[in-house]
């Protein structure tokens, strides 16, 4: 009965002892429960699943929100109706990619993560969704309307905190990995943020 569905040749059957009155009478005798090992499992730690590592790579990299470019910058105001630049400066830390392998036994697992996107809450009820770093915003640019980042402001600031919008950039991190036969994705969010100034252009008659 104590082998159930398992045959002698599958694994073993193991009695743990207990010594509590060691060395006296009593010491050495068997505890009342049997346990059933398969061939080649006593003594050897699985250790950490890919997966695992995985994690313990992720866990060794600088993931960070947004570096923010924005144009009004702090300290600028902009216009209702014209529009605003936002960007992400690119860095590893903050667009990736970074790459990291960790190891335990035999098994490397390699994670390679990178901003898949960047969701910018404006201030004013409105989100925009950027899938590349952005353009950085250029003088020499005018009312030009950025090209894969931007936004158009359609009431001031006025009455805000500060009568300014707080601007926050939302990144997601999408970590790719691989290793031990397996592979798998992971993700990760960071937030950054900062405020911009929009008027609105008197015309005195």
């Amino acid at each position: 009965m104590m082998w159930g569905n398992h045959k002698p040749d599958e694994g073993d059957i193991y009695h743990p002892t207990s010594c509590p009155d060691f060395p006296y009478k009593g010491a050495g005798t068997f505890v009342p429960r049997d346990t059933f090992f398969p061939n080649g499992t006593i003594g050897k730690d699985a250790g950490p699943t890919p997966a695992e590592l995985a994690e313990r790579a992720v866990a060794q990299m600088t993931l960070k929100g947004a570096d923010i470019g924005i144009a009004p910058e702090p300290g600028r105001t902009g216009l209702v109706g014209l529009p605003v630049w936002m960007w992400n400066k690119q860095h590893p830390n903050t667009t990736g990619p970074q790459v990291k392998s960790v190891t335990a036994g035999a098994v490397t697992v390699t994670a390679t993560a990178k901003v898949s996107k960047v969701v910018w809450n404006m201030g004013d009820g409105s989100s925009v969704t950027c899938t590349e770093p952005g353009e950085p915003y250029q003088a020499s640019y005018g009312k030009r309307e950025s090209p894969d980042c931007g936004h158009v402001y359609r009431h001031t600031s006025r009455g805000e905190a500060g009568n300014k919008f707080k601007v926050t950039a939302t990144s997601t991190w999408t970590i790719h990995w691989e290793g031990g036969g397996e592979s798998g994705d992971l993700t990760e969010t960071r937030e950054s943020a900062t405020t911009v100034a929009i008027g609105e252009l008197q015309v005195v008659g």
